[in-house]
């Protein structure tokens, strides 16, 4: 798990890590300037507090938040508020640690060089890895729009267009802006009703959520904040939260019997999932 588009967290295949760390990272630095401002941590603290936190994961391996925050103190770091987090984000970032493996239950954080191993050699020229990004947002994505793949990798649109330019073998224009995959496997129609968690990649795959979400953008999202939902004929019908360890329906409208029917089992498969 590490840090990278926009600067949230992500679970990302290890194979993957490189090519998206490389072209989702470097712009985040900005606001982490702001951020270290406000957090009155200077570029100087926080130099010194990622190489504390590197040292101690080489010298004792993997280290959990509270362990690095042991270390932060010792090196005359700041760790209030969220001056810890901010350190810790800058290091990642700069593609030093990722989180790895638990420790009871926390998971702790470790060297990229050694949990992932050497980036691949050779390295791929930008224009080639824009491509790459491209074409594979869109397998899983399409059809989007430029202003899509900016908004869910937090890349500049000189970036997204030379991606997309440098793919122009694979995808196609269709109307209102719109890109895809030129061979686009069959799709079987939508889902079948189900409950989603928040942070579903459909309401951050895309620059609009409205599709999904229609009228009710207000309930699900909160500013920064998604709530669990449930998707029933491709759109959301109600938000969910647990209730002693049942998930609770809170519809925008009616549900149809045998669309709530289907819901129901999903809401059982997670309380005896929790109960485990």
């Amino acid at each position: 798990m590490a840090w990278v588009n926009r600067g949230t967290l992500h679970l990302i295949r290890s194979e993957d890590y490189w090519l998206v760390q490389a072209l989702t990272t470097p712009q985040l630095m900005a606001s982490i300037r702001r951020r270290m401002e406000n957090r009155r941590v200077t570029p100087t603290q926080a130099g010194r507090g990622v190489r504390a936190i590197t040292r101690a994961i080489e010298r004792n391996g993997p280290q959990t938040r509270e362990q690095l925050r042991a270390v932060l103190v010792r090196a005359k770091v700041p760790v209030e508020e969220q001056a810890l987090a901010l350190v810790i984000t800058i290091a990642c970032v700069r593609g030093l640690i990722v989180r790895g493996p638990m420790r009871g239950t926390r998971q702790a954080f470790v060297l990229v060089r050694e949990w992932l191993g050497d980036p691949p050699r050779p390295t791929r020229d930008r224009e080639q890895m824009l491509r790459e990004l491209a074409v594979r947002y869109l397998s899983g994505h399409g059809p989007a729009t430029a202003a899509d793949l900016m908004k869910w990798a937090g890349l500049p649109l000189r970036d997204v267009r030379a991606g997309f330019k440098a793919a122009s073998d694979k995808i196609v224009e269709l109307d209102a802006g719109l890109v895809d995959l030129k061979r686009r496997s069959r799709s079987d129609g939508v889902p079948p009703p189900k409950l989603l968690g928040p942070w579903e990649p459909l309401l951050v795959g895309w620059k609009e959520r409205e599709w999904v979400l229609g009228r009710n953008v207000s309930s699900v999202v909160l500013g920064g904040l998604f709530k669990s939902f449930a998707l029933v004929d491709g759109v959301a019908v109600a938000t969910w939260t647990l209730t002693r360890g049942r998930p609770t329906l809170e519809p925008f409208a009616p549900i149809p019997r045998g669309k709530l029917t289907v819901l129901e089992r999903d809401v059982d498969g997670v309380e005896r999932f929790l109960k485990r």
